[in-house]
């Protein structure tokens, strides 16, 4: 009688172990992030730093000086109402998500990598990139995961350049200002003005 006791109890737990949900993995997108005057300026003090923050992945996460429309703030007169923006998507062959960026911004060119983006063109991001523009530097890394529901992202802030750290290639010119996207010494690009505030 012990025997099967025993033996029926055994099949409970394991019953119970095969109909749990199994946990999935979540796509974590690692931002670390570096601007030359971020000690003084306190462009990124809005920015939760060393906290994974989980999101629906049908949100479109927009970075930007505008804290009503953008999820993650710099707080710069130099940066753009909406300077950027990250949206997930699952590619027709694929199973993990992917991401992309748009720029958003009217005045000023974003720089993933060594391709410059204009206003409103996009791209898949890369597992590991360099984003650039004036004198910010995001260096984003993604971690696969399974879930296709939500996704999660965390900041880290560097002290000093990700570009001399990494050794990335130098900036290249800039059509709109003239001058370079580089880790040099804060810009002196105008303020934006009149872009809209969507």
């Amino acid at each position: 009688m012990t025997v099967a006791g025993g033996s029926s109890q055994r099949l409970h737990v394991m019953s119970a172990f095969e109909d749990a949900d199994t946990e999935e993995t979540v796509t974590c997108l690692q931002v670390t992030v570096y601007h030359p005057s971020q000690q003084q300026s306190g462009t990124f003090q809005l920015i939760r730093f060393h906290h994974r923050e989980k999101l629906p992945s049908s949100e479109v996460v927009k970075f930007g000086r505008n804290s009503n429309t953008c999820r993650y703030t710099f707080q710069d007169k130099q940066v753009s109402r909406v300077q950027f923006a990250l949206q997930l998507f699952k590619k027709l062959d694929g199973s993990v998500l992917s991401f992309e960026i748009k720029n958003m911004s009217k005045k000023t060119s974003l720089l993933v990598d060594n391709t410059e983006l204009g206003y409103l063109n996009k791209m898949d991001l890369p597992h590991k990139c360099m984003v650039r523009f004036g004198d910010y530097q995001l260096l984003m890394e993604k971690e696969d995961g399974e879930s296709l529901d939500v996704f999660e992202t965390q900041f880290l802030l560097s002290p000093r350049s990700l570009l001399q750290e990494k050794h990335w290639p130098p900036g290249r010119p800039v059509p709109e200002y003239g001058g370079y996207l580089s880790c040099c010494p804060p810009s002196t690009s105008p303020t934006e003005t009149d872009e809209s505030e969507s």
